[in-house]
């Protein structure tokens, strides 16, 4: 926990950042600069920011006077068979999350990152959605996680995904703020596009996402376009049912001028029939969207991915789309990194007590 009167340095985006410098007589240089070594030199104490340049000698003795920069606990690091890398982390201000470093290509990473900790849309293959909601991470906390994961790798981080534990949409103010963090060239410096935001189907959160014009990438969790299907695994559909959720995949599509990126999460035996292709193209009838299959991944067996010869013909049945398809990996399965698998758990691959690489 912050000592009393003290200042989150962490906690700030630029424009709030800038605010506060000058608030205390400084410039916007010098807000550049400090911003610069908050986050894209990932200042340890605030004593590193004694060295940045062209910084008012009263702004960086107030904000060393006030400021603070606290640091996210990791509580392990594993790794998995193909490379994927889960942090386990713990906040001061209470409760464990997990992040997930992701190779492409052996030349850069992305990092999947948690949002909250736990969840509340209890998605019934989601091993989150089993913790039940906790609370919502601040902005410095989601932020940290990246941070903390770009500090010891070996390549550069050119993406992030809000496709850990919780729905980034319910958390929508701070985890906008950091994203903001994320792309700002004196922050993290990553490209809005290389930022996905995935969701559940929070209708209120994708109706506020459009509105802002925000600049990053939004995924939608779908898994079936037969409502009955879809509400046997995602309760969401019972608050939210999917015409309402379409008409925002349709609105998002329209206001991007680009494919909506559905996620469709295949269960054996369950939605990866001829029927189900055919709802999906009668729902998305006139829709641009491009189709991510996954396979479940459910530690508890109740569901099971498809076998071969499913996945081939459900891939044969989905060509009425006339849309891309992809098939996401879905890697660091032995770490329970794997989507929908986060739930703070410490088991499986290869303990990393140093630094990777």
């Amino acid at each position: 926990m912050l000592a009393p009167g003290s200042v989150n340095l962490k906690n700030f985006d630029f424009d709030s950042w800038l605010s506060h410098v000058e608030g205390l007589g400084g410039s916007r240089q010098a807000a550049l600069k400090l911003f610069a070594g908050i986050f894209q030199r990932n200042a340890q104490v605030v004593e590193d920011l004694r060295t940045a340049k062209f910084v008012e000698a009263k702004v960086r003795d107030a904000v060393l006077a006030t400021g603070a920069l606290p640091k996210l606990s990791v509580i392990e690091r594993r790794k998995a068979e193909d490379g994927f890398v889960k942090y386990l982390f713990s906040s001061p201000l209470g409760g464990r999350f997990e992040a997930v470093r992701i190779p492409i290509f052996d030349t850069k990473y992305v990092v999947c990152i948690s949002s909250q900790v736990g969840c509340a849309l209890a998605c019934d293959f989601c091993m989150t959605g089993k913790l039940g909601f906790q609370r919502n991470l601040e902005s410095w906390e989601i932020v940290d996680q990246v941070l903390q994961v770009r500090a010891e790798a070996d390549r550069p981080v050119r993406g992030v995904v809000f496709m850990g534990m919780g729905e980034p949409l319910l958390n929508y103010a701070n985890a906008t703020k950091a994203a903001r963090v994320l792309c700002h060239p004196a922050g993290l410096s990553i490209s809005g596009d290389a930022i996905t935001f995935s969701t559940a189907g929070w209708v209120p959160g994708i109706k506020k996402y459009i509105a802002d014009d925000l600049p990053y990438r939004l995924a939608f969790s779908l898994t079936s376009a037969i409502p009955e299907k879809r509400a046997q695994v995602l309760p969401i559909e019972r608050t939210y049912p999917l015409p309402q959720l379409v008409e925002q995949i349709r609105a998002y599509a329209t206001h991007t001028r680009k494919r909506a990126m559905l996620a469709y999460v295949m269960i054996s035996g369950f939605n990866v029939g001829r029927e189900d292709a055919l709802a999906l193209q009668d729902t998305f009838a006139g829709i641009p969207i491009k189709v991510d299959l996954i396979d479940v991944t459910d530690p508890t067996g109740k569901y099971q991915p498809p076998s071969a010869e499913e996945l081939a013909n459900f891939r044969n049945e989905l060509q009425v789309l006339k849309a891309p398809i992809a098939r996401r990996y879905s890697g660091g399965k032995d770490i329970g990194a794997a989507c929908g698998t986060l739930e703070a758990s410490q088991r499986g691959g290869v303990v990393l007590e140093a630094a990777p690489g």
